[in-house]
């Protein structure tokens, strides 16, 4: 998506979980997709479905899945394991080198690569040294960053360790886009709730002015129209549970020492980080800083800096986990920018 708003032309993808599939397919009806398991796509195939040659393509963008380096829990106990991901049970901490395989056979102009940002602390710091090398070893000047969201125009605070690689025969240097000089709070992100509640359990967002992020051709910026409306799921309710009880001992902008996970988000910073187990009901995550609850999947998608007609389907955990797992379109539309402009 970040790339489509940068004015890019996506022309493959890959997805291994079902019901990203799905998500993708009706976004983006015009992209190839592939849902093979990354260790069994050959590059040779992929340059076949999109009739370009070994050297033609001009980016080449991947997100491995990263839970094996996530900051939280003891993460190196799962390495080399297979177990739980989304809807699948597979290895992830190996994905990487995956990627670094389909680059060295594709060799585009240019590569972009995400992932967490425990990927450069501790002894995750092994797998971030050997994936610098394998990816240097395949041709490309390389550069990895931790950049944050929240600076680059999306109303939450999210890190993400960015590799760009620009092959060496171009003799140019990866360029990383620049912090703005602003950040966007949640009371610009996300309107106020009108307390009508209707006959499912479900309350009503207002009509008031309240910043969204559009697309409009290939620029995107914060818009104070709000189209329609929408909806605050009966998921995002609580009170019933023990983060509820706990969500009424801490304070606006502060986390419970109880439950780590637990972030009371305040009107005027930034949104904490949205993970993507944040939907399930009962576990401990970001949630509304004056109702007893979590965010609704529109505000969600806000917050996550998603086209207000951006589609998703499934349960509500299932569209949460959409959200919370995706790079922020608005932080890699910066990325992309930066990349056409300097570099291509």
């Amino acid at each position: 998506m970040g790339f489509k708003m940068a004015g890019f032309k996506v022309l493959w993808a890959n997805e291994f979980i079902p019901a990203a599939q799905e998500v993708y397919r009706i976004n983006h009806p015009e992209v190839i997709l592939s849902t093979d398991d990354i260790r069994k796509v050959q590059p040779e195939d992929i340059l076949r479905s999109i009739q370009l040659q070994k050297g033609e393509i001009d980016v080449v963008e991947g997100s491995p899945p990263c839970a094996s380096f996530s900051s939280s829990g003891r993460r190196d106990r799962t390495w080399g394991q297979i177990k739980k991901y989304s809807d699948t049970k597979q290895r992830t901490d190996d994905l990487f080198f995956e990627f670094i395989r389909v680059v060295e056979g594709l060799q585009p102009r240019v590569f972009v690569a995400e992932n967490v940002s425990g990927l450069v602390r501790g002894r995750a710091k092994g797998y971030f040294k050997e994936i610098l090398k394998g990816l240097r070893d395949c041709g490309y000047k390389v550069e990895a960053k931790l950049l944050d969201a929240q600076w680059l125009g999306v109303p939450q605070h999210r890190e993400r360790v960015i590799f760009i690689g620009v092959r060496n025969d171009l003799n140019k240097d990866p360029e990383f886009p620049f912090p703005l000089p602003y950040r966007y709070s949640l009371k610009d992100a996300i309107p106020n709730i009108i307390r009508e509640r209707y006959a499912d359990g479900s309350w009503r967002l207002s009509n008031k002015p309240a910043a969204t992020v559009l697309q409009s051709g290939s620029s995107v910026s914060l818009s104070a129209k709000m189209n329609g409306g929408g909806y605050i799921e009966i998921e995002t309710d609580i009170s019933g549970s023990c983060i509820g009880v706990e969500y009424d001992k801490i304070k606006s902008g502060e986390g419970s020492k109880k439950y780590q996970n637990l972030l009371k988000a305040s009107w005027d910073r930034p949104s904490p980080t949205v993970t993507q187990a944040g939907g399930h009901k009962g576990t401990a995550a970001v949630v509304h800083p004056t109702e007893k609850r979590k965010y609704s999947i529109q505000e969600l998608k806000r917050i996550c800096s998603f086209p207000e007609d951006f589609k998703l389907t499934g349960t509500f955990e299932q569209k949460w986990e959409r959200l919370g797992r995706a790079v922020p379109p608005l932080m890699m539309k910066a990325i992309a920018e930066i990349i056409r402009d300097k570099v291509l």
